[in-house]
């Protein structure tokens, strides 16, 4: 169940930082309140996870995935720019929430 609710926070997360682009520097009110309730409810998922999941492993799968959804969505939905260093950094980023989680299997 603890990783459910991870991936639930990992939405929520990846919701709000989308909505903060939307935004406008808080200045539309509601991608502002989309952006303030995803922010607490990833943080209350991700802290129930936390029942379950070791910290470790839970932050990192939180914030590597949550970070390499919103370079996905940048590039997708808002036409950044891909290269080279931007690849392999969202392949660093899985590299090392996979890393994480088989030294942390026991």
């Amino acid at each position: 169940m603890g990783y459910l609710t991870l991936v639930a926070a990992i939405a929520a997360e990846v919701a709000a930082t989308t909505a903060l682009k939307y935004s406008d520097g808080f200045s539309r009110l509601w991608p502002s309140v989309l952006t303030a309730v995803g922010y607490v409810l990833s943080f209350v998922l991700l802290a129930q996870t936390l029942k379950s999941v070791s910290v470790g492993t839970a932050y990192a799968i939180w914030s590597g995935l949550g970070t390499a959804s919103i370079a996905v969505i940048g590039l997708v939905f808002f036409g950044e720019a891909l290269g080279a260093a931007k690849i392999a950094g969202i392949v660093l980023i899985i590299l090392g929430v996979a890393v994480l989680n088989l030294g942390g299997a026991r």
